[in-house]
Formats: C-alpha cells, sequence, structure tokens
C-alpha cells in the first residue's frame, strides 16, 4: 500500500517539530567556529538548479581549507580541471541559488552553507588558491544566507567512516563502467587511464 503525503500538516504529524535549539541554529553570518570548520574540510557538495528546477549535486574537493572566507558572509569555491561539463556553472548562470555541505573525514556531523552564488574567472584572491602552482580555474562566490551544522545520525546509521564497513568492489570499477560509453578503447587502455596515479596526474 502506499500512502502520498502531501501537506505540511501531515508531514508534521508522521515527523513532528524541531525543538528549540535545532530551530533556532541557523545564521546569517560565518561564526569563529564555522570559519575553523571551513578551514579543516577538503570536501564539499554543491547543489545548483537550472530554470526548470532540474537539479544537480557536485563534489569539491582539495587540501584542507581549499574554500576561502573573504568575510563572515562570503565564501569561495575554487574550481579545477575536470570533465568539462560545469553542469553547476551552467545550473547557477540560471538561479543562482545554492546549497553546500562540508565534510570533515572521520566526523558524522556537517556544515551546511546555503546562499546566492555568481561564478568569477579571476579574483584577487586567486592567487592564495593555487594548489601545486595552479590558480584555480573559476571560483564559486557565495553570499551566505544560512549556515549552521547539521546532526551526525546519517553517517552513524551508514557507518560510512567504518573502514571494515567498505566495499569498494560491490560494484564494478570505474574503467568498467567507462566501457559503456567508451567503446572505442579497449578495456586494457581503459584500466591504464583511470589508475590512481593516471587520475592524480591529472588534477590540477
Amino acid at each position: 500500500m502506499r500512502r502520498e503525503v502531501t501537506s505540511v500538516d501531515e508531514l508534521r504529524d508522521i515527523v513532528g517539530h524541531p525543538n528549540s535549539y535545532v530551530a533556532n541554529k541557523v545564521s546569517k553570518r560565518l561564526s569563529a567556529i564555522h570559519q575553523d570548520w571551513l578551514a579543516n574540510s577538503p570536501l564539499c557538495f554543491v547543489a545548483t538548479t537550472d530554470a526548470d528546477g532540474h537539479l544537480d549535486v557536485s563534489p569539491k574537493g582539495d587540501p584542507p581549507g581549499f574554500v576561502r572566507v573573504i568575510d563572515d558572509t562570503t565564501i569561495a569555491i575554487p574550481e579545477r580541471p575536470g570533465n568539462k561539463r560545469v553542469d553547476g556553472y551552467l545550473n547557477v548562470l540560471q538561479r543562482p541559488r545554492v546549497g553546500t555541505l562540508f565534510v570533515i573525514p572521520g566526523r558524522g556531523d556537517t556544515l551546511r552553507v546555503n546562499g546566492s552564488a555568481r561564478i568569477l574567472a579571476e579574483a584577487d584572491y586567486f592567487d592564495s588558491m593555487a594548489v601545486k602552482g595552479k590558480r584555480p580555474l573559476l571560483a564559486l562566490e557565495i553570499d551566505v544566507e544560512e549556515v549552521f551544522f547539521h546532526c551526525a545520525k546519517a553517517f552513524l546509521r551508514s557507518d560510512a567512516w567504518k573502514p571494515e564497513t567498505w566495499n569498494p568492489t560491490a560494484v564494478p570499477s570505474v574503467a568498467q563502467l567507462a566501457k559503456s560509453f567508451k567503446p572505442d578503447l579497449s578495456q586494457a587502455e581503459l584500466d591504464a587511464y583511470y589508475t590512481e596515479d593516471s587520475m592524480r596526474s591529472m588534477l590540477y
């Protein structure tokens, strides 16, 4: 039997209401502890939508502290060489609203930063975002509108940080998956291309 939830009242009847601490934890500015979290996070996820409401979520990662805190209401996320699809950037050109989630490996809690974004091809802080001597191609500069910590329950339920639960060979390798959209290359060629050493040589 299916039962669809179609109203706020029905949703609240099932889930309940957040307590006052949770309801009031959202800030419009980056506090010192928010900035400290960003300084120690090597990975974030950026969610965007296009004009028709189609969604995209893209991971962004670099050494810890890769996100530039410009001030307590503005951050910038560097863009590095990739597959050139730039789905999220195309979305931002249509709708500047973005949601981000910052992760520190081993920690179950995360930091959420939501706001309005713009794409920069140059800024006076690009040099400070260089890695291995390579400046970012672009930066996604975000005006912070909401910032808050998200609890650890999802990571605790999933045991995501417990290596004994990991099973990376449960699905085909990246090279094997790539065969479906690169049929002109042999599996041996794909295996060589998608080794970690090969991929790391193209990071910057």
